[in-house]
């Protein structure tokens, strides 16, 4: 018996304490993953917070520089008595200049005595002496580049917020210091959006110099030259010239200890911060774990199954933060994708305005110059100039600013069409098996990319097997729910590219879409391929995924979009020729940039037509007033001022008679003309298009012109 009672006793006792030390321990260790937890989530939003003013930041300036930039080249050349002379004009202009940039205070234009010449803030400019500024006084002895100067406060008679400077030198023209130009820069614009963007307690920013001056601050703090503390943690930082990091540290402004991250601007002498204070951390966590304490006071079993499920709820929270962080990165690379499409859409326009001219101007010449080694130097540049073409048109197509030309096509009979183009295109050690369907997929896609795009995944599944292998082509039919970064939904027919190749390495898998990128040398490939794929797939209102591993090879999926509509014909166009009468036809050329309207008015000459130039919209439509004459209207799209498609509305109003052709190197007007049902010329075009474009717009024929 008493031997039962000291086992009960002691089963109550070892009770007792567990009750006591259990409850401690689960605590403890609760109380520490959510510290570590609450630790690692402020370090994510602050790299996050940091991320965001960085590129804030870097818009910004950028937008300032370009400013100055602009400025320089029109005042370059210009003497100071000149540009008195020219005040007025300039002061409007630069005030056109900076309008709409909350960020910009205002601009100035100083003589090499440091007296201001123009600014945008008084009309004449006050010959004050502000030789004295940090920001004229830089440049004076040497040319410094880009300068950022620190925050000042406006002299009489000029009032306002307080600023800093962004300035950079005018050099004469034998090269010796000519005067300054700047630009005030408001921190309050900076401060207004940190404000924004640090919502939470606690938050902080800041703009920093290399020399630890501060620009913008939020908290803000009394006075404008303040600095940082060279001897401090974030001083020998940046005096050791550190390009991020991150830290805790108590402000020697403030006496606030806080934990931040920084990062230097590219190419410029300025660095941000962003943080969050320590306290408040910690805060967030003692409020966590008070919540805890309130729960599970009541009992120790209760307490007990509210720690497990906070474990178990700690664990959803790491699973959620995964798939954020997956969601987050397949976010980023949409957007870098996306950036570097209206990157090379740009270019491109560009490229395709020179191709014009090169390739006019070739044409020219071999008209002029029959000789045997002439045409052959006109040849090779014919052909430079069809390879630009293709490369342009893969880089438009990546950036989805191609002019497409969908139709409805049957998917498994076009691959079994170009079977035999593929075959040719691969080495004899390597096969191909394709799968067709058992019944039609109809989508709508541009044959011709199409095309392009099943040869580009050959050709690098050629590279990716020098040994030999299988490439498998095979076409089946899903239905998708909110699938991929894109958000399909829908019916979906899938076309799946597969090889035995070598595989791509898991850390260039991110970037094989991008233009210009390849692991094959410099001969091999331009790096477009796989480009040209992302955009037609894009633009198909598709989307390409691609799934490999390492010796086992690669598959690439294509998604498109299942149609309804019936597969069209393959019948080419009649070929139409400029109709002869015994008049000459008129053609008014709109065309602002001159050496493409030389171009372009020697191919109408030589269709037969007396040609009007006219350098914009605006001139045109005064020609138009004026003469009754007009046969035919030929228009770039993109000009300053009015486009060409609000040009070619504007005729199709007032002057229905009058037909329009419109020609573009790339515009996102492109589409809306086609819808229109105006006549689109794509740069570069040929004498050829040029001719059969006229011809059916003379003819009344709808549709679009030969591309």
């Amino acid at each position: 018996m008493l031997t039962a009672q000291r086992d009960s006793l002691r089963l109550l006792r070892a009770i007792l304490v567990a009750s006591v030390v259990l409850p401690i321990a689960l605590f403890s260790y609760a109380s520490w993953l959510s510290y570590r937890t609450n630790e690692a989530n402020a370090d994510r939003q602050i790299d996050k917070t940091r991320d965001i003013i960085t590129e804030h930041a870097l818009k910004i300036f950028e937008s300032v520089q370009r400013s100055i930039a602009e400025t320089s080249e029109i005042v370059r050349g210009m003497s100071d008595e000149e540009i008195r002379a020219n005040e007025a004009t300039l002061h409007a202009r630069l005030n056109r200049l900076i309008g709409g940039s909350e960020q910009i205070k205002s601009m100035w234009i100083f003589d090499k005595t440091g007296r201001p010449l123009v600014n945008t803030m008084q009309f004449p400019s006050p010959r004050s002496d502000l030789s004295d500024r940090d920001y004229f006084r830089v440049h004076v002895d040497k040319d410094i580049g880009l300068y950022v100067g620190r925050v000042l406060q406006p002299r009489p008679p000029f009032d306002g917020a307080p600023f800093f400077s962004v300035s950079r030198r005018r050099n004469a023209p034998d090269g010796s210091f000519a005067g300054v130009i700047q630009t005030s820069v408001l921190p309050d614009y900076f401060e207004g959006f940190y404000a924004k963007v640090g919502r939470d307690e606690g938050s902080f920013a800041s703009l920093v110099r290399d020399d630890g001056a501060i620009l913008a601050r939020m908290p803000e703090i009394d006075g404008t030259d303040t600095a940082v503390k060279p001897d401090g943690i974030v001083g020998q930082a940046i005096r050791e010239g550190h390009s991020e990091g991150r830290m805790t540290t108590v402000s020697a402004l403030d006496g606030v200890e806080r934990r931040v991250a920084f990062r230097k601007l590219p190419n410029l002498p300025v660095y941000v911060f962003a943080g969050l204070e320590t306290s408040a951390i910690r805060a967030a966590w003692q409020a966590q774990m008070g919540a805890y304490l309130l729960v599970g006071l009541p009992a120790t079993a209760a307490l007990i199954a509210i720690v497990l499920l906070a474990m178990r709820r700690t664990q959803k929270l790491y699973e959620e933060a995964d798939r954020r962080h997956i969601a987050e990165n397949a976010l980023k690379q949409s957007q870098r994708l996306e950036s570097l499409g209206r990157l090379t859409g740009g270019v491109a326009h560009d490229f395709n305005n020179l191709l014009m001219v090169v390739g006019g101007s070739v044409q020219k010449l071999r008209r002029r110059h029959s000789d045997l080694q002439d045409i052959r130097s006109f040849d090779m540049l014919d052909s430079a100039v069809a390879k630009g073409t293709a490369l342009t048109r893969q880089l438009l197509s990546f950036s989805r600013r191609h002019n497409v030309a969908a139709k409805a096509v049957d998917l498994g009979d076009a691959v079994t069409k170009f079977a035999d183009v593929l075959r040719q295109s691969v080495r004899s050690d390597i096969g191909i098996v394709i799968d067709p369907p058992h019944e039609p997929v109809v989508v709508m896609i541009d044959p011709n990319e199409f095309e392009i795009a099943l040869l580009n995944l050959a050709l690098n599944a050629r590279d990716a097997m020098p040994d030999g292998g299988r490439i498998t082509i095979s076409i089946r039919t899903e239905t998708l729910k909110n699938f991929g970064p894109r958000r399909l939904s829908g019916n979906y027919a899938i076309l799946s590219f597969a090889d035995t190749g070598v595989g791509i390495p898991d850390d260039i898998r991110e970037r094989i879409f991008e233009p210009f990128f390849t692991t094959k040398p410099v001969d091999r490939g331009t790096g477009l391929g796989l480009s040209q794929i992302y955009g037609f797939v894009q633009q198909s209102s598709g989307a390409i995924t691609v799934d490999s591993e390492l010796g086992r090879g690669t598959r690439f999926d294509l998604f498109l979009p299942l149609s309804t509509e019936a597969v069209g014909s393959d019948e080419p166009l009649p070929t139409l020729a400029v109709p002869r009468s015994g008049k000459p036809k008129t053609l008014l050329l709109v065309e602002d940039h001159p050496d493409v309207a030389s171009v372009a008015a020697d191919y109408a000459a030589q269709c037969g037509f007396t040609v009007v130039p006219a350098n914009c919209a605006e001139a045109a439509i005064e020609v138009l007033n004026r003469r009754r004459d007009i046969d035919l209207v030929f228009s770039d799209i993109v000009m300053p001022g009015m486009s060409g498609l609000e040009l070619a509305r504007l005729i199709r109003e007032h002057h229905p008679e009058t037909p329009v052709v419109l020609a573009s190197g790339y515009s996102d007007r492109s589409a809306s003309a086609l819808s229109e049902g105006f006549a689109l010329l794509q740069k570069p075009y040929t004498l050829k298009d040029m001719r059969a474009a006229l011809a059916q717009a003379l003819q009344g024929i709808p549709g679009t012109a030969p591309v």
